[in-house]
């Protein structure tokens, strides 16, 4: 169907009927004009059927626990995109409500020869797709323009640990990791009107929860997660992987938000990256990048019960229910969890930077969620909690990484049984004595405390 695109990269999810219309890429996840497969695609299909090219996206004014925060760092980063779009002749629609409404109708009424999106492992994604499928009658297909290698050629079942899957996947990477091609002009214009979508008003109909302050520290979009990619590579790369767990030294990328949503390509940072002299620290962010990431992926796409207690493997259920009436040490409310007022001055502190500036450090994470099996009455509710919280705060919540992580810490995904303890069975335990010996938490307390008083 390609000549400048692996056809690997995508898949037909209805063959339907062709037709003769304008090509439309339903942008979703991966909401950026530069290297992204699934764009590729379908201006590889219009090029070849002589047509215009569109991309819409459907804006829900609520979403789970996404916030104003979330909302207001992706509309931003949208209308970067829009302009780019535009830039090159392919005009950006924004379409207000639920995908399976406004997407047929859009459809009905541009006359669109052929639909292709990117590509989700999330229920909410699936769920739309499928009721897509039953509505609309032309091609329908996804790319995925979010992995190094898309989810189907990489495993066709839920990986059970990061060794086997990196031996598995290590065969795949050089046939897909390869430089992207540019997005064209495209010679085939438009003939409806076309314009920015008012991004600013947009943003004031939403109906989203407000409560949660937006963030002034990290601007979004594509320049600024370049800008970010080059920071790190500069003065974080090398130093990767001997500090990346001391959250003084900042030797992490700062990537998680513009990979989230899809405003940098994880292919490109990882090209990127592999220009850099060969280190340690290149070797390991390019197994954080890709396989611990794309694990992520593989877990969500074939565990239906990624975000719920069925999703934890069965020996760190079993574990978990033969620890349920072990003393906890606390025993702390959800509001004060949430205002971070427990007895553990670095859970408060990670609690309290999610809280005001929507990021945590990735080993804090790990801690972060396993204190709450010590301070919730049962796993059950450490495991909605962490997903609350995650989900409300963190500018990279509602993700496979965020969701993955959380069943490593309370449920021993992707582990092995470690030893014994109270609460945790052989789950694998963090304390405060161990965050010790890795960096200065004063400082790092310290630094939380003023950063988040001044934003205050």
């Amino acid at each position: 169907m390609m000549d400048a695109m692996d056809e690997t990269r995508a898949r037909s999810l209805n063959e339907g009927t062709p037709q003769s219309g304008p090509v439309l890429y339903w942008m979703s996840r991966d909401q950026r004009a530069a290297d992204n497969w699934a764009l590729y695609f379908a201006q590889e299909y219009a090029l070849r059927q002589r047509v215009p090219l569109a991309v819409v996206f459907c804006l829900l004014p609520v979403f789970g626990e996404a916030t104003i925060r979330q909302y207001s760092f992706m509309l931003r980063g949208l209308a970067q995109t829009a302009t780019r779009l535009l830039e090159v002749g392919i005009p950006f629609f924004l379409l207000e409500g639920t995908p399976t409404k406004t997407l047929p109708e859009f459809i009905a009424q541009q006359g669109i020869g052929m639909l292709i999106t990117d590509f989700s492992p999330l229920r909410f994604r699936k769920e739309w797709v499928g009721i897509l499928r039953s509505r609309i009658s032309l091609p329908f297909w996804e790319g995925d323009a979010h992995n190094v290698i898309p989810v189907w050629q990489a495993w066709d079942k839920q990986e059970w640990s990061a060794r086997t899957f990196r031996l598995k996947i290590g065969h795949l990477l050089s046939h897909y990791l390869v430089p992207f091609p540019p997005l064209r002009k495209h010679p085939y214009p438009w003939t409806g009107a076309v314009s920015i979508p008012d991004f600013d008003a947009i943003g004031e109909r939403l109906s989203c929860d407000r409560s949660v302050p937006e963030i002034g520290h990290l601007a979004p979009g594509i320049t600024a997660a370049r800008e970010t990619l080059n920071r790190f590579l500069i003065k974080g790369l090398e130093r990767y992987a001997q500090q990346r767990n001391d959250h003084n030294a900042e030797a992490q990328s700062g990537l998680s938000p513009y990979l989230h949503f899809g405003q940098i390509s994880a292919a490109r940072v990882a090209l990127e990256v592999l220009k850099q002299p060969e280190s340690k620290g290149r070797e390991d962010f390019m197994d954080q990048l890709i396989v611990r990431r794309e694990l992520a992926e593989n877990f969500c796409e074939w565990n239906p019960h990624y975000d719920a207690w069925a999703g934890f493997p069965a020996w760190g259920r079993r574990e978990l229910d033969r620890h349920r009436a072990d003393l906890r040490p606390n025993i702390y409310s959800e509001d004060e969890l949430e205002l971070g007022l427990t007895g553990d001055p670095l859970w408060n502190a990670a609690q309290t930077e999610m809280v005001c500036r929507g990021t945590m450090p990735g080993y804090l994470r790990m801690y972060w969620a396993k204190k709450l099996l010590e301070w919730t009455v049962e796993p059950e509710e450490a495991h909605r909690i962490a997903i609350r919280f995650n989900d409300r705060y963190l500018l990279d919540g509602r993700d496979p990484n965020g969701y993955t992580g959380i069943a490593w810490s309370l449920g021993g995904l992707h582990d092995r049984p470690w030893n014994q303890r109270p609460v945790f069975g052989h789950i694998r335990w963090m304390s405060l004595a161990g965050a010790v010996r890795k960096f200065n938490l004063p400082a790092y307390i310290a630094r939380v405390r003023s950063i988040c008083q001044t934003s205050e």
